[in-house]
């Protein structure tokens, strides 16, 4: 069964999927994919380069992230051209990672899309289960995590889909609100459910 993971940032999204990997999940994470398919010499990265070009790389023919960022972060239309370069590899890896697994005979496959909802790709999995937590928790996470200001923290939320909205799409949703104890009760939780009704579908 595939299953996507998502949340809003800093909702404890890395935390569930750690606690699901434990369990014996197989997890894909678009966000470690999404730095493999611009590695040098892949398709993504040639792409890339000729597009803009070799000043935005590293003395190791490394992709600059840091450079390319504030590229795109300014250019409308640099961005719409680097997405869509990177998400379609990134898609087909993730596909073709969930194929092996599935050829393995691992039956719970979780696909770790940051914006599952914004980017639409609903489609690639089977189940959504968001991980949510308060409003007030999600910005003092961020703050304390990543040194934000208020105010550049608010920013970086409001780019994203509310979590409410996340939660009121999802199959199944996980409270981080609380303790780690009680996260993992949910996810244990999950997991069973998850694992019944795969034995009913096979």
């Amino acid at each position: 069964m595939r299953i996507g993971l998502t949340g809003s940032i800093a909702c404890g999204k890395s935390t569930v999927s750690r606690m699901l990997a434990e369990r014996g999940a197989r997890i894909i994470d678009a966000d470690v994919i999404a730095r493999e398919v611009v590695r040098p010499g892949e398709a993504a990265w040639s792409l890339i380069v000729d597009y803009f070009g070799q000043d935005i790389l590293l003395s190791d023919r490394q992709i600059d992230r840091t450079k390319l960022g504030q590229i795109v972060f300014t250019d409308e239309e640099a961005r719409r051209v680097l997405n869509g370069i990177v998400h379609p590899a990134v898609r087909s890896r993730m596909r073709e990672l969930a194929d092996e697994a599935e050829q393995e005979g691992i039956r719970l496959i979780v696909l770790d899309i940051p914006l599952l909802y914004e980017s639409k790709l609903e489609h690639m999995v089977e189940r959504i289960v968001v991980v949510s937590c308060t409003e007030e928790q999600q910005l003092a996470r961020l703050m304390a995590r990543n040194g934000f200001s208020d105010e550049e923290a608010c920013r970086r939320i409001a780019s994203q889909m509310p979590i409410a909205e996340k939660v009121a799409r999802a199959h199944n949703v996980i409270d981080n609100s609380g303790t780690l104890i009680e996260t993992e009760r949910q996810v244990d939780e999950l997991v069973k459910r998850l694992r019944i009704e795969d034995e009913q579908r096979r």
